[in-house]
């Protein structure tokens, strides 16, 4: 299986953060982090180029060094030397690097001067005073990582964002799938029910036998530790601290199984009431009556063996789906496939940028994408210069169309940071907040509801304004707020950046209840960020929102006629 762009410039990011915390050339770091981001940002497959036999170093910024690199991560999936550089530091250090405030110099100052390879031994060093001697550190650093330890320490266990998740679940996946023999391999678990963050991997598989699927997922290159394996079952932690599970299952059960450990518990518990008072068993080997199964091979057969249709992963919390099951009243859930646009995408800065971006949202079926700037980095002069770009790209896009977009600062006040003039040459006007996210609750709501009232406003920005793990909800009356939103017509983003899912799911599904707009929006930086759109079309599902509830859904001649856009 050849690695991807994002699977490359994952190599090559790890390896300048090895680089830089081995203390080498800062020119090579760069050299590696450069090669990353174009690599990512890239419209086209590397590993196609290399099939092809392409010559690389015709990429900016890739010489023979590195384009030798590139061919050996596609055909291997790694390459020697970012192996040789984990030999040369603990295997543990990569994950300081997961902490707020900590970058690869920060992290080689640890580790020369304290020994520090692991986020404990950190937390101790801290508890003891010792970093804030560390030159680069201080009073102030120190007290921001006891604080950033403080909140992963209140998480249960090591939990990993969904798309992290996914970077290293899927690849898992696909590996296993290629054993001979082996019919299928489904991911389980929270990942399927799409949660924002995932504590380990559940790994699903049928086969013609089971020796060789448990003998090549102990073997994957990225397993770090076998804590684990049996005859049908192992268990490895990989090298980015994932733990997996792994169960090969008979075909007959495999439907029962997945149910069970796709979960969630909840819901779990309330199915196999269901089944008591039908006199049924229901548990991961099938549904039973007395000794005899009745259903087991698939998910539909084991719901419907219990009087329910099929209920999608994502509703799966005992929130009411099987209320809304029994009474046929399940949503029909929106899907990928039916986004027809993206609100917010950031301004590419060159030419050849914009045209990857919009032959990446072309290959994910999309037919509008809104460019958006921040109004931060604009003057009248800069921003009729952007429009004229834009009205460029508009006249060759070859069906695609760009909308003219801009995002402004919600003031304290509540007041936009943008003259009325400049907000009044954009098609979508997004409004953010972007500091003081502590203000007292009637204070914030305040500030968001008049930022909704404005007559230019199209869209309300990341609404709660979390970083999943890092920076908590603001305290809000997000009720009001979203009602403000419906009532003067602003769309509630659903913000798919990994860090940001936000909406939460639950305001998701207020937001439907009062008929709110909802907008699921990418947020993307490059062309390879298009696929945050998944995460966000998971979080929506879970909110149980369908396809009429977002807004980009619909045709863009619709959306203008909502929007009341030229």
């Amino acid at each position: 299986m050849a690695a991807s762009n994002r699977d490359i410039a994952r190599v090559f990011d790890e390896i300048a953060d090895l680089l830089e915390i081995e203390g080498d050339n800062a020119f090579r770091v760069r050299a590696y982090r450069n090669a990353a981001r174009l690599i990512e940002g890239l419209g086209v497959s590397v590993g196609d180029m290399v099939a092809k036999q392409e010559d690389l170093t015709e990429l900016p910024g890739i010489g023979k060094d590195l384009a030798a690199k590139i061919r050996e991560i596609v055909e291997t999936g790694t390459c020697a030397a970012r192996e040789e550089l984990r030999k040369k530091l603990p295997s543990t250090i990569l994950t300081l690097l997961r902490i707020p405030g900590l970058g690869p110099k920060r992290v080689q100052t640890l580790y020369r001067a304290l020994d520090i390879s692991t986020p404990e031994q950190l937390a101790a060093a801290v508890r003891e005073g010792k970093v804030r001697e560390l030159p680069g550190f201080g009073e102030k650093t120190e007290a921001l990582l006891r604080e950033a330890l403080g909140a992963a320490a209140s998480t249960a266990g090591q939990r990993f964002l969904l798309a992290a998740a996914a970077r290293e679940a899927e690849p898992l996946r696909a590996y296993l799938a290629e054993t001979p023999g082996v019919k299928q391999v489904v991911i389980a678990g929270s990942y399927r029910r799409a949660k924002e963050t995932v504590g380990d991997i559940d790994l699903l598989a049928t086969a013609r036998g089971s020796k060789a699927i448990m003998e090549r997922f102990c073997a994957y290159p990225e397993v770090k530790q076998v804590l684990a394996q049996g005859d049908t079952r192992a268990t490895v932690v990989l090298r980015s601290g994932l733990q997996v599970d792994l169960r090969v299952v008979p075909q007959s059960s495999f439907g029962a199984a997945l149910y069970y450990f796709t979960g969630s518990k909840a819901h779990n518990v309330a199915a196999r009431r269901i089944a008591q008072r039908l006199g049924l068993k229901v548990n991961e080997y099938g549904v039973f009556r007395g000794r005899r199964r009745i259903a087991g091979d698939t998910e539909e057969a084991v719901l419907r063996a219990i009087g329910l249709p099929y209920i999608p992963p994502e509703l799966r919390e005992n929130l009411g789906e099987i209320e809304a099951a029994q009474a046929g009243r399940l949503p029909d859930l929106v899907t990928p496939e039916d986004l027809r646009g993206d609100l917010r995408v950031t301004a590419p800065s060159t030419r050849a940028a914009s045209e990857a971006l919009l032959d990446a949202a072309r290959q994910h079926g999309l037919d509008y994408v809104a460019f958006v700037l921040s109004a931060r980095d604009l003057d009248p002069g800069r921003a009729a210069e952007w429009r004229a770009e834009i009205d460029r790209l508009n006249a060759r896009s070859d069906g695609i169309v760009v909308l003219k977009g801009i995002e402004v600062e919600i003031r304290e006040s509540g007041e936009l940071a943008a003259s009325e003039s400049l907000l009044s040459d954009f098609e979508i006007v997004i409004a953010a907040v972007h500091d003081r996210f502590d203000l007292p609750r009637e204070r914030q709501t305040a500030r968001l509801l008049q930022a909704i009232a404005h007559p230019a406003v199209t869209m309300l920005a990341h609404p709660t304004g979390r970083l999943i793990g890092t920076r908590p909800e603001m305290d809000l009356d997000m009720p009001a707020v979203i009602r403000a939103a419906r009532d003067h017509g602003c769309l509630l983003e659903l913000n798919a950046q990994p860090e940001r899912i936000d909406l939460p799911d639950v305001y998701c599904r207020v937001a439907k209840d009062e008929g709110a707009p909802i907008a699921i929006n990418s947020g993307a930086q490059n062309a390879a960020e298009l696929e945050n759109l998944t995460w966000g079309v998971g979080q929506a599902r879970r909110g149980w929102l369908e396809a009429r509830d977002v807004v980009n859904t619909r045709p863009l001649d619709h959306l203008r006629r909502l929007l009341r856009l030229p």
